[in-house]
């Protein structure tokens, strides 16, 4: 088994090993860019994403600041995490910032409603969040409560956070130890306000959208990218009204909601470690309509956007699997294997060749919860297979987009197929060119003939995430039995790029 996995990242042909034939052309005739904020990451007040997560006991015995857990903060400045959203979710609609501010024995305790009814202390707050976003060296983005909130709440939340005024709320802030404005920019107003944020209507939402907007103020240096609560998957419906009622200077950006469940059922979503081959498929396939919904929301914007201008932010995705047997069906938690990581990179290829109109998206989410990039167990922390895909993917951020056409072999599973291998590529400012590939295919690797048009390159290195099954995982006794490798099945073959792309494997290509 060693010696076949060795190969493997070697990208050497193995014996009875089945291979397929694709090809790529790729051309430097784009002139959109692929943004950093595709890259972002969400926490929630859920479970064990923020306390015991980041914000962990005085006692613990790991570096904190504060009560921030630093190893989580390196790891995760590595990675270069361009955002960060909070405090929700379901969450951010039944939170009252007052709440979260001024000496921390005085705030008041609240029970989490929505997510496994625990009490907390409201010792994480405002000024605690936005120390973390300063540690991780990352842009805050605070999604807004306009669910059970008040427009004059929403108003004050960010007066208190941008302006530099001598009002009460302003003073208020200097009072609990932060001088100067925090210039908080990305702000969410409500979190979807067609479920859990008020069971409402399109039409109702959009009013209600443009009458919090009218008092989410601007303050010097601090000019609000207001993102309006979007869509629940495919409700086209929704962005259409949003899209016609809402003025596009009123919004930065509408957000959209899709999560890959691998059964497609929501009361009983499959297990994060124990799937067959045809479980596998089937959540793979709903992974692949991540393309289809972007491109028909996209659609629409496009009517009413011809210039693209209001960005579309897939700020919730990832796989949503049961939680893990024996933990708190409320804390989402769930383990994190290959198949997470052909998911997490299959995802940001599709965002990245809709970068025309995606420009910010946010994994769920970023420690304990859901598609978690860091799992932790008192003092000890693991990476996920899905955070190795973000480091091998962050050559991307900021980075050119070019054109890419592929032609895939399918993998067929019980008679269905879909494309067994998905990418992107873009070139960084220095010119280096990286590919980032994926074949969803379990048994065969592909062998990739890339054509690339208008693209001067003399070498090709390359690094890849694979292991022997599907179902491998991390874990606190096996930390690093997923992990990045470097790969040397690619070569220069003429003027073309020859690359021999293992099973169920992601690969990152740099041509110098």
């Amino acid at each position: 088994m060693k010696k076949y996995l060795f190969m493997l990242l070697l990208g050497a042909p193995v014996m009875g090993l089945a291979q397929s034939n694709g090809s790529i052309t790729i051309s430097n005739d784009s002139k959109a860019t692929i943004s950093r904020h595709i890259y972002g990451q969400f926490a929630e007040h859920l479970g064990r994403g923020i306390y015991d997560g980041f914000w962990v006991d005085k006692t613990l015995p790991v570096k904190k600041q504060d009560r921030i857990r630093l190893d989580l903060v390196e790891a995760l400045k590595k990675i270069k995490i361009p955002n960060l959203r909070w405090p929700g979710g379901c969450f951010a609609d039944e939170y009252h910032w007052r709440d979260g501010i001024g000496p921390a024995a005085k705030r008041p305790r609240m029970v989490n409603s929505n997510w496994g009814g625990v009490t907390e202390d409201n010792s994480f707050g405002t000024h605690e969040f936005l120390e973390l976003a300063k540690l991780l060296n990352t842009e805050p983005y605070i999604a807004g409560n306009l669910g059970s909130g008040t427009v004059d709440e929403m108003s004050k939340w960010i007066e208190y956070l941008n302006s530099n005024s001598t009002s009460t709320v302003v003073q208020q802030r200097k009072a609990n130890g932060h001088a100067d404005p925090y210039k908080v920019s990305f702000w969410g107003v409500g979190n979807e306000n067609w479920g859990c944020g008020g069971n409402m209507t399109a039409e109702y939402y959009s009013n209600e959208f443009k009458r919090y907007a009218a008092f989410a103020k601007d303050y010097p240096n601090a000019k609000l990218k207001k993102i309006a609560s979007g869509a629940n998957s495919d409700d086209y419906h929704w962005t259409e009204t949003l899209m016609k009622n809402i003025p596009n200077w009123m919004m930065w950006g509408v957000s959209m909601h899709y999560y890959t469940i691998p059964t497609g059922k929501w009361e009983k979503k499959g297990s994060a470690t124990s799937f067959s081959e045809s479980e596998y498929f089937n959540t793979m396939v709903n992974c692949l309509r991540m393309d289809e919904i972007v491109s028909k929301h996209a659609a629409i914007m496009d009517k009413y956007d011809p210039e693209k201008k209001v960005a579309l932010v897939v700020d919730e995705w990832g796989v949503w699997t049961d939680p893990e047997p024996g933990t708190n069906p409320g804390f989402l938690y769930q383990q994190n294997s290959m198949r997470d990581a052909l998911i997490a990179g299959t995802t940001l290829n599709i965002f990245n060749n809709h970068c025309d109109r995606v420009k910010m998206a946010e994994l769920a989410q970023t420690i304990n919860v859901l598609q978690a990039l860091i799992l932790t167990k008192k003092e000890k922390m693991i990476l996920t297979p899905t955070y190795h895909i973000f480091d091998m993917y962050k050559v991307h951020q900021d980075a050119k987009y070019l054109n890419i056409k592929l032609n895939s072999p399918d993998y067929e599973v019980d008679g269905k197929k879909i494309p067994a291998v998905n990418a992107s590529a873009s070139q960084d400012a220095s010119g280096k060119v990286h590919i980032s590939l994926v074949n969803l295919d379990t048994k065969n690797a592909v062998n990739i003939s890339t054509e690339l048009k208008g693209i001067d390159w003399k070498a090709v290195k390359g690094t890849i995430l694979t292991s022997a099954n599907i179902t491998d995982v991390n874990t606190f006794e096996q930390p690093n039995k997923l992990q990045i490798q470097n790969f040397n099945g690619a070569k220069k073959d003429g003027e073309k790029l020859s690359v021999s792309l293992p099973a169920k494997s992601v690969v990152v290509l740099e041509l110098n």
